[in-house]
């Protein structure tokens, strides 16, 4: 092999030395000693050259240059190997390919493939980048470098860090497995548990179970993609976006973030979460839309369609949601309800103010119907054009109808025996409650009332027209959970050059947003 070996790559030869001595099995070349082998010229101060085994071990200011590749190494020693090819070279090793230069103690170069392999510790450095590791494989004719143990890549913007990490240095791009951490000179942080793909000059970054966190928001996803220079973040699978400002939570399949304009779309089995100093606003939906600004004006959140909100006592449906941060109101509308303990609430559209945190008032318009189950199941109701509902510590203190109110409503004696049932038709009705039972009634503007003893009560006398209990659509928080209990899937295999589409503007939410500004 050794012979075969020889005979394919050449001997060793001597070009210059200013002494040749001989000595036990080798030659000492003394002072400016130049050999070469095949295109690579070698220079040392002195060397020992073992011409039998076409080897040398080189001393002092080492220096191998390939006269058709760009590759130049240094040393203070190295012992080179003609029939492998093989370089080792010790002691301030120099270790220069183009614009990319490698410094180690340590480095084993194969002339013959091109790698150059270096252990306990180097650093690579390039016009953008510094990388450091304890081991390191340079594979120069693929322009690659393996960095494992301890690596850190450092660049005037970020520093990352992993255990392993594959540097490609024309295009300066690395990839890493496992675990990577990065911080950004502004102090952001950004993390992957599965590997990451940085593209260092255009700033682009994928990371597989990764989040981005900075002083105002988090993002995360099972793959996440970020580009910093446009400020835009993708993620899929099991998406979250947090807004630590307005402590708002954001959770879905897909979700796309646009960093500079405050803008975020969540969707496929979407959830929000709005956190409040007593309680948590729960949202779900298959889309949710979050525009936040520094402008109290400018902010909204909109869930649509098939929306459903939880609140304490409070709960919700309808086909869209629109939350106005500047005066805190929740609009709803395409066939809202609204449930608070024993009451379910429906209109055409629906408006919530919210005070202190709480709900305050519910503002109902068109079509409004009121149903309140009393403490022996029976349903008092009331129903108008227009109703506006009062409420204290989460429960509804009082409701007032206007315009064609009518009213029904079960008359007890101890709160267990039903009296009968009043029935009342006026332009205007006031009902008390307290402890979410009727205790007041007021009315005005030409009143009809009746009284219905119980002996003469009959089925088709229980209801008012319109009259639809849709207790079994009331969303509760199992619903909320199961919404989004994290998916299983099988892992996504690293395709690190497969980017979203980024070029693509911010999204037209015409449709929903004329209709939101229509309520506003």
């Amino acid at each position: 092999m050794a012979q075969g070996g020889s005979q394919d790559n050449g001997k060793l030869e001597i070009i210059q030395a200013d002494k040749l001595l001989g000595g036990r099995g080798f030659d000492r070349l003394i002072d400016d000693v130049i050999m070469k082998h095949q295109q690579s010229l070698i220079y040392c101060d002195s060397a020992h050259f073992y011409q039998q085994d076409n080897l040398a071990k080189l001393f002092g200011r080492v220096r191998i240059e390939d006269q058709e590749d760009p590759v130049v190494v240094t040393s203070r020693y190295a012992e080179y190997d003609g029939d492998t090819q093989l370089a080792k070279l010790r002691n301030n090793v120099v270790f220069v390919n183009d614009g990319t230069t490698l410094y180690t103690d340590f480095l084993d170069y194969n002339r013959e493939n091109g790698e150059a392999n270096y252990f306990n510790s180097g650093k690579v450095v390039d016009s953008l980048n510094v990388l450091t590791s304890e081991k390191g494989l340079y594979e120069t004719q693929i322009e690659k470098i393996t960095f494992t143990d301890q690596v850190v890549l450092t660049n005037p913007d970020y520093v990352l860090k992993s255990n392993i990490l594959y540097y490609f240095t024309i295009p300066k791009t690395s990839e890493t497995e496992g675990i990577t951490n990065i911080e950004s000179a502004e102090g952001n942080k950004l993390n992957a548990q599965r590997g990451s793909f940085y593209d260092t000059e255009n700033k682009l970054f994928r990371f597989y179970d990764g989040d981005v966190e900075t002083e105002t928001s988090k993002v995360y996803g099972e793959i996440l993609f970020y580009d910093e220079l446009k400020q835009y973040y993708e993620a899929i699978h099991n998406v979250a976006i947090y807004n630590k400002e307005r402590e708002v939570e954001i959770f879905g399949e897909e979700g796309k973030y646009w960093e500079d304009l405050q803008y975020s779309k969540v969707y496929g089995n979407a959830l929000v979460r709005k956190y409040f100093e007593k309680d948590t606003l729960y949202m779900i939906s298959d889309t949710l839309i979050s525009q936040d600004s520094p402008n109290p004006e400018e902010r909204y959140l909109l869930s649509y369609p098939n929306m459903r909100l939880i609140k304490s006592e409070l709960a919700g449906r309808a086909d869209s949601m629109a939350y106005q941060y500047a005066d805190s109101t929740i609009y709803l509308f395409g066939d809202p309800v609204l449930w608070n303990n024993k009451s379910q609430i429906t209109a055409d559209s629906i408006r919530l103010l919210i005070a202190n945190q709480d709900i305050e008032r519910a503002l109902l318009r068109s079509n409004t119907f009121a149903i309140t189950k009393d403490t022996v199941s029976n349903y008092n109701q009331i129903k108008g054009r227009k109703m506006t509902g009062y409420f204290e510590d989460g429960e509804m203190s009082l409701l007032d109808v206007e315009g064609n109110g009518e009213s029904l409503y079960f008359a007890l004696e101890n709160d267990t025996t039903v009296r009968g049932i009043n029935k009342l038709l006026c332009g205007r009705i006031i009902m008390h409650f307290s402890d979410n039972n009727i205790r007041k009634i007021a009315h005005t503007i030409k009143p009809e009332a009746s009284f219905t003893p119980p002996h003469m009560i009959k089925d088709d006398m229980l209801e008012l027209k319109g009259f639809l209990w849709r207790e079994e659509e009331r969303p509760d928080m199992n619903m909320i959970h199961a919404w989004r209990t994290p998916k299983i899937r099988e892992k996504d295999p690293f395709n690190f050059f497969n980017e979203p589409d980024v070029s693509l503007p911010l999204p037209d939410e015409g449709e929903i947003q004329n209709s939101i500004d229509e309520v506003f």
